[in-house]
């Protein structure tokens, strides 16, 4: 029998991963939606934050998709919407939904259904129709959810946020029972932090995301209550690492945000002179030591990539 697919972006985030599977929760309690087997599943191996949460709520982990699926199947992307973000094991014409709450960049053969928010994490998205709908979503879900928008609003303090991040937020925290609430977001904050474990070429690659600008650009970020730390101990590797990736991933330009998460601060690692020129353009300052603050930025979406790609359009 046909299956959907319910698939977040390639290097999935917490959010990525949750939203899928409160997709398939939601389309499971309601026929309305009319999707055949839905099934969450995941485009890559998950992050150590997401690893944590899964580990603290004894949340097993989708499963990975790693071949191509059937003809029949259909495709229902969540977090994501840009071809270069999907995954390679499905065709544009099996997508029949996108829930997302990024900025558009389609061009599709047919018409689909589409939700756009532009609020601060998918999975408000996804609550938004749960509540909608009269549904809620059990305990361990629900804290899941909590979890993957204070993840994605950097603890609702990102200039993504949203009245109905907080609003939902505080809703499933109830659902959740969890009443400590700046506890929970430190303690998310100290997972997603953790990167002794990673590679430099694994740090680089934790959380990026391709964007068809002008030209092929790579915006990695790396959100951290250690900025000043990891900067000076392992510059050098990461500068190192950025230049395998850059070639590997066959880019024009790469950047690696450094996000302090507590000071609210990004500092943006400058690999060469070609992304030294746009950097500085695009936030000012002059960049030392293959360093440049560009100051209280956290959003990568609305703050970092934005300001890059009027950039690079400014200059041709």
């Amino acid at each position: 029998m046909p299956k959907t697919y319910i698939v977040g972006h390639q290097k999935p985030d917490t959010d990525s991963v949750v939203s899928a599977m409160a997709l398939e929760f939601l389309y499971q309690q309601v026929d309305g939606y009319g999707y055949n087997n839905p099934v969450a599943v995941i485009a890559d191996p998950i992050n150590q934050e997401t690893k944590y949460l899964f580990d603290r709520f004894k949340v097993k982990t989708p499963e990975l998709l790693s071949k191509p699926i059937d003809l029949q199947d259909q495709v229902v992307l969540v977090d994501h919407n840009e071809a270069s973000q999907r995954s390679p094991h499905f065709i544009q014409e099996q997508i029949v939904d996108i829930i997302d709450h990024h900025k558009v960049n389609l061009n599709l053969s047919k018409p689909i259904y589409l939700t756009f928010k532009t609020w601060g994490s998918s999975s408000s998205i996804v609550y938004y129709l749960m509540k909608q709908a009269n549904i809620t979503p059990p305990k361990k879900l629900a804290a899941l959810m909590l979890a993957a928008i204070l993840s994605d609003t950097v603890g609702l303090k990102s200039p993504t946020t949203t009245d109905r991040d907080t609003k939902f937020a505080q809703e499933l925290a109830q659902i959740a029972q969890i009443t400590d609430f700046d506890a929970f977001t430190l303690d998310i904050f100290k997972a997603k932090s953790n990167v002794s474990k990673l590679s430099p070429v694994q740090i680089v690659k934790n959380d990026y995301k391709l964007f068809e600008f002008t030209q092929p650009t790579f915006i990695g970020q790396i959100e951290t209550v250690e900025q000043e730390l990891l900067l000076s101990t392992k510059k050098q590797e990461l500068l190192k690492a950025m230049t395998q990736v850059k070639k590997e991933q066959k880019v024009k330009y790469l950047f690696l945000a450094v996000t302090d998460i507590l000071k609210i601060n990004t500092k943006l690692l400058i690999l060469d002179k070609p992304e030294q020129e746009i950097a500085q353009k695009a936030f000012g300052g002059t960049t030392q030591d293959n360093v440049l603050d560009i100051g209280a930025k956290l959003s990568r979406k609305k703050e970092i990539a934005p300001a890059i790609e009027k950039t690079m359009a400014n200059i041709g």
